[in-house]
């Protein structure tokens, strides 16, 4: 992924790397007690901290024997710029969309081609 704006949301898909972010609005935090709340290794931690320190949305730095994270919030903004784009449209109403989807996929009409050969 070259593009900062694939990493960004590729990382925002994870709901465990959401959640870290959220801990990070309130303060900067050492590695291990980022970890303290998850049912995961310190490994496994890690990795979720390196996904988003690669997409731009965490700092890591060292201080002393202790590793910290902060958020930095301007990474967010391209991601955040690209979403208001798509502001000018009317919000739908997901029920009734995921409705027409099924009933697009369970009943799919048949292809032009199809009707004019049974015609």
């Amino acid at each position: 992924m070259d593009d900062p704006l694939d990493r960004v949301f590729a990382a925002l898909a994870d709901p465990t790397r959401r959640r870290i972010l959220t801990m990070l609005l309130e303060d900067d935090m050492a590695v291990t007690d980022v970890a303290d709340p998850f049912e995961m290794s310190l490994a496994a931690i890690s990795k979720h901290l390196q996904i988003l320190a690669s997409a731009g949305l965490i700092q890591q730095e060292k201080r002393g024997r202790v590793k910290w994270c902060k958020l930095d919030p301007d990474a967010m903004r391209a991601a955040s710029v690209w979403m208001q784009g798509f502001g000018q449209f009317e919000p739908i109403n997901l029920d009734a969309f995921e409705r027409f989807l099924e009933a697009e996929l369970d009943d799919p009409e048949p292809a032009p081609q199809a009707a004019a050969k049974t015609s």
